[in-house]
């Protein structure tokens, strides 16, 4: 018989000795090990408590961004939903009114924004193709629930909070990630 690599080798099929048909040494080297667990550090998290560090390419939930200004940057091109290969993505875009310049950068807006993220992959391609910075996948991990519904994130869920009026949970939802600025 030729082998296909050196580390092979023959089974011997010897009789069982006595200690060995008890079993006793077999469980006596098991429990040492389980014994030997004891001294290690725990690899559990106690998560709300802790938090354990992620690394910087980590990709999280999607959140939706603002401008300096407070102005969403969204213009509802469709270009996250058209790379999205889950199709996770729906919107509708509307007109901006002549008010509203405060709120909306551009003249046209998503007026719906959804992202199903039972079929989210967290691809990052969204990200990607959007031209204007609008989304990005955060730092945060997407939590769990009860309820279907309650994976389906409209825009309200997905905005980060106002620079001016709450610029600590503006700073908190950037996180290590300062977006790029765009005229």
């Amino acid at each position: 018989m030729q082998a296909l690599t050196n580390r092979w080798k023959l089974v011997s099929r010897k009789p069982m000795t006595v200690v060995e048909r008890l079993y006793l040494w077999n469980i006596f080297k098991g429990m040492m090990i389980t014994f030997s667990h004891i001294f290690k550090r725990k690899p559990t998290v106690n998560y709300p408590e802790q938090t354990r560090t992620f690394s910087p390419v980590f990709r999280g939930l999607q959140v939706l961004n603002r401008d300096e200004d407070g102005r969403e940057r969204c213009t509802a091109c469709g270009l996250c939903a058209v790379a999205c290969p889950a199709e996770a993505i729906t919107m509708e875009a509307a007109e901006r009114l002549p008010n509203e310049e405060h709120l909306y950068k551009e003249e046209k807006y998503a007026a719906k924004y959804e992202i199903n993220m039972l079929r989210c992959i967290f691809c990052g391609l969204c990200e990607e193709a959007c031209p204007k910075d609008a989304i990005y996948l955060s730092q945060t991990f997407a939590p769990s629930n009860y309820s279907r519904q309650g994976f389906i994130y409209k825009k309200e869920d997905l905005l980060i909070p106002h620079p001016i009026e709450n610029p600590e949970a503006f700073e908190k939802a950037l996180g290590e990630r300062k977006p790029k600025t765009i005229n």
